[in-house]
């Protein structure tokens, strides 16, 4: 189980919220904010792909129908109720739930072979139009109850219909009458208590028969319901409340055959709700190009061209670069000490690395290059942040250290470890010494971790250790930018002083606190950052060369094709140019026999000669093609026995080489051994720095350098000064 710490650490409720926005259900919405890893594998194998699936359909032409639909919790409630009624709006609810599921399961299965994941989930629910049927024999489309929905509302309404025509005849007559009469105000009528009345000047309200329902406020005008139309408006009251009666009874009656199906109902609802946040993970995927990346039962991460997805959604508004980062860890490289200046992207590295994995486990697709590679882990652990804990009243490294201790107690094989500042919050010495213990338990553990830091030891540990390494975030060293690139292999400088340079410190105070400090830590320091520059000016040289190298074979290329269409059409105007030389020859020859044959007619002469033409033409054929078998035959032949010789001349080569080699590394190893003693003065070659041999231990030794050791094989050692 992935504990809830790291879900706060990477800002997983961030990515859950943004998911949440896009869905399209109430319950859709809620249940994306409740989104955890899965912990069963099978089970998430089976998720992805059904986000995997919904993100497709976006890309194809079969796109999966709408699912909108409004919660029924309530309505579900109340068909447990036994002689309850819904309401009209309730029944649609529930109606337009089951149309929605209805067309769903259809769909799935007209393309079952294109979302055959999708299609499992669908047909796991029952398929029954019984439900739609049902409520679109009583409810029309705009959720009126219709005419046919019983014999008795057909009749009452034929009534109500019949009774309506009889009061307006009646009223109209008396308008008219009144009208005539100049009783009536300008507006002559208007509508109270939903009847038609007369708009009665106050003066005539006696010479009117019938029933005052109201005046004006001015009290110049009495609305007076004709006497006419008052039998028929009470008959039309009494029809009315049978109609709502009536009404009541269909409704009752459909609630009860719609309470049959309150199980599938619920179904319906989970259904839709998972189809609503699978539809948001994928919506979501979408927004920052995000797909499934290889899920391996090996120990691999290989993230490639890797983006943090808030931060590429919030770069991508603003119109800003967000880049990419390459990171693998492996049963060879287990564990990555990320070091280098602050603002140089260490942080947001680590939380790339450990918010990827949160929302792959969790179903969700990730923005990564689709050669990526993923293993899944039981744990991920982090320490990322400011920890100080006002409420338990702990410094931050009393935290820390209670934070480390439950790392200690859960960390294992199948763990994720993720720590930003290791070791910070105490002396540097003491704090630094407890940080490389508990990375070498880590180690030992065969975890998989990274971890940002400043701290020289740890670099070295990391350097040290064979299944750990070192990497550094790319640093422009003339204008002390980050380049928010990770570099893996070397440690890197925190450019404590540049920087402070950079930020306006002067000159005399950075000298001052410089000798401050032991010589040793400053020349290690001045060691990488001078390697890190380097390694800036070979990347860049490197890519020169690269671009130089693709320039250069593209020129050859293109020469190249040059060359092959200059010598193609050569040989075709030498083709054409002998074709047309033997067309003249033999257009020569039967010139002459026509002309041979116009002076002595000769029938028989002229056959003879033409076939003699023929035949020795074909003579030729015959010749030409034996030449050309066995020329192709003899060039066959030739190049096989070159690759012959080749492969032999190379494999001789390679063996010798690797004799030389062997002797060798032999001869430089026991030199080497025989050279070395203790207290000798050494230094790694390529290295400035220069230490003592403490101890020699068949080909490795330990080398002191004042504030650290390290353990450092002998053929990396190069002699400075002799013991006296």
């Amino acid at each position: 189980m992935i504990h809830s710490k790291a879900l706060e650490d990477l800002e997983f409720s961030t990515v859950l919220h943004q998911v949440s926005e896009i869905c399209q259900t109430e319950l859709g919405k809620k249940y994306a904010l409740r989104i955890k890893p899965f912990q069963d594998k099978e089970t998430l194998l089976f998720a992805l792909q059904q986000t995997n699936e919904y993100l497709s359909s976006f890309q194809n032409n079969n796109v999966i129908p709408a699912h909108s639909c409004e919660k029924v919790s309530h309505e579900i409630k109340l068909l447990q109720i036994e002689n309850t009624t819904l309401e009209i709006a309730g029944i649609r609810r529930l109606y337009i739930l089951s149309q929605t599921v209805n067309t769903h399961i259809l769909f799935f299965r007209k393309f079952k072979e294109l979302y055959p994941i999708l299609h499992q989930t669908s047909e796991s629910i029952e398929y029954t139009t019984k439900i739609v049927e049902a409520v679109e024999k009583i409810i029309d489309k705009f959720g009126e109850i219709k005419n046919e929905a019983s014999p008795v509302l057909a009749n009452i309404r034929k009534e109500i219909s019949q009774l309506k025509g009889k009061i307006n005849e009646s009223f109209n007559r008396a308008l008219a009458e009144y009208n005539a009469s100049d009783y009536l105000d300008d507006i002559r009528e208007t509508v109270v208590e939903n009847r038609r009345v007369l708009a009665v000047k106050a003066m005539y309200r006696r010479k009117i028969q019938g029933t005052v329902l109201g005046n004006s406020k001015t009290g110049s005008i009495v609305y007076v319901e004709p006497r006419q139309t008052e039998m028929y408006s009470r008959e039309l009251t009494n029809l009315l409340y049978d109609e709502k009666e009536e009404i009541q009874r269909i409704l009752k009656q459909l609630t009860t055959f719609l309470s049959e199906f309150v199980s599938l109902f619920r179904d319906y609802q989970s259904y839709i709700t998972a189809i609503d946040i699978i539809y948001g993970k994928a919506k979501y995927a979408l927004s920052m190009n995000a797909l499934l990346p290889e899920i391996t039962d090996e120990r691999i991460l290989d993230l490639k061209e890797a983006y943090h997805p808030l931060l590429y959604l919030n770069n991508l508004k603003k119109g800003s670069v967000t880049y990419p980062q390459n990171i693998q860890l492996s049963d060879e490289s287990r564990i990555i000490v990320i070091s280098g200046p602050n603002a140089g992207g260490k942080s947001i590295t680590l939380k790339t690395i450990g918010l990827l994995q949160l929302m792959l486990q969790s179903a969700m697709l990730i923005p990564v290059h689709h050669r990526s590679k993923m293993c899944l882990f039981e744990r991920i652990l982090t320490d990322i942040g400011d920890n100080q804990s006002i409420e338990n009243h702990l410094s931050t490294y009393s935290y820390r250290l209670k934070n480390m201790n439950y790392f200690l107690r859960k960390c294992n094989a199948n763990t994720l470890f993720l720590i930003d500042e290791f070791g910070t919050g105490s002396d540097p010495e003491l704090g630094g010494a407890l940080a490389e213990v508990f990375l070498e338990e880590f180690y030992h553990r065969k975890a998989f971790g990274v971890i940002t830091t400043h701290y020289a030891n740890l670099k070295i540990l990391a350097n040290e250790l064979p299944n750990a390494t070192n990497a550094n975030m790319l640093f422009n060293d003339k204008t002390l930018e980050p380049i928010y690139k990770l570099i893996v292999g070397e440690a890197g400088s925190s450019f404590t002083f540049e920087v402070a340079q950079k930020n306006g410190i002067p000159f005399g105070l950075i000298n001052r606190a410089k000798k401050k400090i032991e010589k040793g830590k400053v020349r290690f320091d001045a060691t990488i950052a001078k390697l890190q520059k380097e390694r800036s000016k070979m990347e860049k040289t490197t890519e020169n060369l690269k671009d130089e190298e693709i320039k250069a074979r593209e020129e050859a290329k293109r020469l190249e094709e040059l060359n092959e269409k200059i010598k193609s059409k050569l040989v075709n105007y030498q083709e054409l140019y002998d074709q047309n030389q033997k067309m003249i020859y033999l257009g020569n020859k039967v010139d002459e026999i026509a002309e041979r044959y116009f002076y002595d007619g000769k029938k028989r002469a002229l056959v003879s000669d033409i076939l003699r033409i023929i035949e020795s033409e074909n003579a030729k054929r015959k010749q030409l093609s034996k030449l050309e078998k066995a020329k192709q035959k003899q060039q066959k032949k030739e190049i096989e026995s070159e690759v012959q010789k080749e492969m032999e001349v190379i494999r001789i080569q390679k063996k010798t080489e690797k004799k030389e080699k062997i002797k060798q590394e032999k001869v430089a190893k026991e030199k080497m051994q025989r050279a070395l003693k203790v207290n000798d003065r050494v230094r790694i070659k390529d290295s400035r720095s220069v230490g003592s041999i403490d101890k020699i231990e068949k080909d490795k030794a330990v080398v002191n350098y004042g504030m650290f050791t390290t353990l450092v094989a002998l053929s990396e050692l190069e002699l400075v000064e002799k013991k006296s």
